[in-house]
């Protein structure tokens, strides 16, 4: 089978073979030991369930990670990690159905990990009506070597996969929490090594202070302060904070994130509520006066 007629390859990305700059699955050891406690179960893959924005991809490229480094039970290793996009497998490829045809090749293949996210989509596509995905992947979950990982909403969850009894049976759901403000600080903290890469922009400061930073940012992010309807949680809404900072110096030209373009970032933000941008900007200002100042950088409360 060439390239193209494979679909892992057409429309898949391996992401065993992505070079991570740090370790994408910060402060997710839990999670992780649950969902490779599932993969090592057999006949059983997983499906992993949180609200949006808090890291169910990221927990699947830190299974990836630890697989690249072998930091993995022996009977996983050797496997590859393959991400597939729901969206690209709605539809015939060559025509054949998609689904049909990844059955299929996975017949073939050994040590796959399919990662499926928003997987509840395929529960629909077929034109036949809901596909029968346990079934269709029984095959080769059944001999052990094709473990899939899904991912979805708890709303999505409920609404679509508890109701295929045959899936529930054959996927085990893992269930992720919205990181505490705490492990959110810390994913932020080790984050900001490679958004300083991406951008080739430095965050010029002590550990100590980036961390204040970190912490003001998942403060201001907090759960009754944000905007109701972005529905985006944590570390996902503090990230985006986070690399506004970074956009900012970049615009300015500036190899240097400073506390100017930190100020930019919270002033701008969609994701929490103006009047608490307002009173925010005032706790920004007296927690970093001495930074401000020494700065020069003039802080204006909005109207």
């Amino acid at each position: 089978m060439n390239n193209n007629d494979s679909i892992l390859e057409r429309y898949g990305e391996n992401l065993t073979k992505v070079k991570y700059l740090v370790n994408p699955a910060v402060a997710r050891d839990k999670e992780l030991k649950e969902l490779v406690m599932v993969l090592l179960t057999p006949e059983k893959s997983a499906v992993l369930v949180g609200k949006p924005g808090i890291g169910k991809t990221a927990i699947v490229e830190g299974l990836a990670y630890r697989l690249q480094l072998g930091d993995i039970p022996n009977a996983l290793k050797g496997y590859s990690v393959y991400k597939i996009s729901t969206p690209s497998l709605i539809g015939n490829h060559g025509g054949e159905n998609k689904v049909m045809a990844l059955v299929e090749e996975l017949k073939t293949k050994d040590k796959i990990i399919l990662f499926i996210d928003e997987i509840h989509m395929l529960m629909g596509a077929s034109n036949q009506g809901p596909m029968d995905l346990a079934n269709m992947f029984k095959e080769g979950l059944s001999r052990g070597s094709v473990k899939i990982v899904g991912a979805t909403t708890v709303d999505e969850y409920e609404r679509y996969i508890l109701r295929d009894k045959a899936f529930v049976r054959r996927f085990e759901k893992v269930d992720i929490a919205e990181p505490t403000q705490e492990m959110c600080t810390q994913i932020l903290m080790r984050t900001i090594p490679k958004i300083e890469i991406q951008t080739g922009v430095k965050l010029p400061y002590t550990d100590f202070i980036k961390e204040n930073i970190c912490k003001f940012i998942v403060n201001m992010t907090s759960e009754y302060k944000r905007v109701y309807e972005i529905s985006s949680r944590y570390p996902d809404i503090a990230l985006v904070v986070l690399r506004q900072a970074f956009s900012a110096a970049l615009y300015d030209n500036k190899n240097q994130v400073g506390f100017k373009h930190i100020y930019e970032a919270i002033k701008t933000t969609k994701a929490v509520y103006p009047d608490v941008i307002k009173k925010e900007l005032v706790v920004f200002m007296e927690e970093f006066k001495d930074e401000l100042s020494l700065e020069g950088v003039v802080v204006e409360i909005p109207e």
